[in-house]
């Protein structure tokens, strides 16, 4: 593998927001991706998402960790997901969570969709289910999501502020389950 740049970058346009519309988590053992030549997925044929609709202050972050003395690279992928409201179903959803390593497509305000734990799926590291002190205060689930991949997360081909998976023939589509 060649260590060489191969292109450079202008300044960007400041079209791009923050935050995250959903993320889709996959069971790790069920998904079925391919990419085309520039690394993107561009097909989920096969796999069954579960779509959890987020809004507020839910996060994806990933960070680059190099080491010039052991010659390595990986990538940390952290996803975190604030819930409202205390449900049975939820609690039992978030006991399997913690049980199984997801992948997870992360689906941004901006309309990227970017998939994390690729390859080793992800752990639900941290997370707490609370009510709260005050009026105000999150009667919910908060939940951290970790993965270490050796390549930073790919993104979903196509995906847009509307469609997630608009970029995929219909063939190469995933089986959708909302939430009530």
């Amino acid at each position: 593998m060649s260590c060489l740049i191969t292109t450079g970058r202008n300044e960007v346009c400041k079209d791009s927001v923050g935050g995250l519309q959903g993320v889709y988590f996959i069971n790790y053992e069920t998904g079925s991706f391919s990419k085309n030549a520039s690394g993107e997925v561009n097909s989920l044929s096969g796999s069954t998402v579960y779509f959890y609709e987020l809004k507020g202050t839910s996060t994806y972050t990933e960070t680059v960790n190099s080491s010039r003395e052991n010659g390595t690279t990986f990538f940390s992928q952290e996803t975190v997901v604030n819930l409202k409201k205390l449900t049975n179903e939820m609690t039992t959803q978030l006991k399997l969570l913690a049980y199984g390593r997801p992948q997870i497509l992360v689906w941004t305000n901006s309309g990227d969709t970017l998939l994390a734990g690729e390859v080793h799926g992800n752990d639900l590291t941290a997370g707490t289910i609370q009510t709260g002190g005050a009026l105000g205060d999150l009667y919910g689930y908060s939940a951290t999501f970790t993965g270490e991949e050796k390549l930073p997360a790919a993104f979903l081909s196509g995906s847009t502020v509307d469609d997630a998976f608009a970029g995929l023939p219909a063939i190469d589509k995933p089986t959708i389950v909302y939430g009530s």
